[in-house]
């Protein structure tokens, strides 16, 4: 649905940027360092790493979601494309059979391109990239082919967190709207549970780089997300995740009128049945505290579907 907001990279588009920024991103894939974990193969010659993806991007679905946040439904939906794999692969991961299994098939650039243009065609209000780390290159490939095209809707990048600044600067001027999670505090939780002890200070500095970007969220008159930073946390049993030092992070470090999805749809996925603490969903006491504790901090744009 075309509105009177100019998406970032229409400008890069027009200047030539945006295909500079191409040509360092697919660089990088010769000895991919694009995400934390630096697998360091050769992706362009079919060498995969930990995200298990070569040269072309894997897809598992892409439709009009209205099952995100307010900001971005509104009325349409928020065009969804789900990538398939990930670079951090939580065990207890909501969508394991696209993310560890690789729920999906390969797709051309073209493809990926039409997918975006048909989103915006049915009239969804964005292109919402789901678990985009480990394609950046490929991203930003479609879509020069979708501008070509006529894309002119507001860029989601939706992410698990784990970024790495570079690769984020490589999207400077090209995202519009960041929604990364903010999954843990405690790195020995983030070694448990995602192999990654490395998270929570990868995490901080992805915040901070995603907010110098784009600022605080932005809404036009009818409420809709145009550009900023959209942030998820989802609730663990037994405070596992680390709420009240995240919230506290955000509101000191971030910004106190940042956006803010505490999630309570925690539920054991994956392999998560396999460990005593995480075995079960979330109770509402334990929801109802986050939110508590959100609010404490100082947070006051809390998405309210939930309570």
């Amino acid at each position: 649905m075309t509105t009177g907001y100019i998406p970032s990279y229409i400008k890069a588009s027009s200047t030539g940027e945006l295909k500079q920024k191409i040509k360092l991103a697919y660089e990088i894939l010769k000895k991919c360092t694009l995400c934390p974990r630096e697998c360091k193969v050769n992706r362009l010659q079919g060498e995969t790493g930990i995200c298990k993806t070569g040269k072309l991007p894997v897809i598992s679905s892409y439709f009009p979601h209205f099952g995100e946040e307010t900001p971005l439904v509104g009325r349409y939906g928020s065009g969804t494309i789900f990538i398939s794999y990930c670079n951090l692969l939580c065990i207890y991961c909501q969508n394991y059979e696209i993310s560890h299994l690789g729920e999906g098939r390969e797709v051309s650039l073209e493809e990926f391109a039409q997918m975006m243009l048909s989103l915006q065609y049915v009239g969804c209000h964005n292109i919402n990239i789901v678990t985009p780390t480990h394609v950046v290159p490929q991203i930003l490939a479609a879509l020069e082919m979708a501008v070509e095209g006529g894309l002119n809707i507001p860029l989601v990048y939706n992410t698990s967190g784990y970024e790495k600044v570079e690769t984020l600067r490589l999207l400077d001027g090209i995202v519009d709207i960041y929604m990364p999670d903010f999954k843990y505090w405690d790195s020995q939780v983030a070694k448990k549970y995602s192999h990654a002890p490395d998270y929570p200070e990868v995490a901080r500095k992805a915040l901070k780089e995603m907010h110098r970007q784009v600022g605080n969220l932005k809404l036009n008159s009818n409420g809709i997300a145009e550009k900023g930073l959209l942030v998820r946390h989802l609730v663990l049993p037994h405070g596992l995740a680390g709420t009240k030092e995240i919230m506290e992070f955000i509101a000191n470090e971030i910004s106190p009128n940042t956006y803010v999805n505490i999630m309570p749809q925690y539920r054991p996925c994956g392999k998560a049945y396999q460990d005593s603490l995480i075995n079960r969903p979330i109770t509402m006491t334990e929801y109802r505290e986050a939110i508590r504790i959100a609010l404490k901090a100082g947070l006051t744009r809390l998405d309210k579907r939930h309570f």
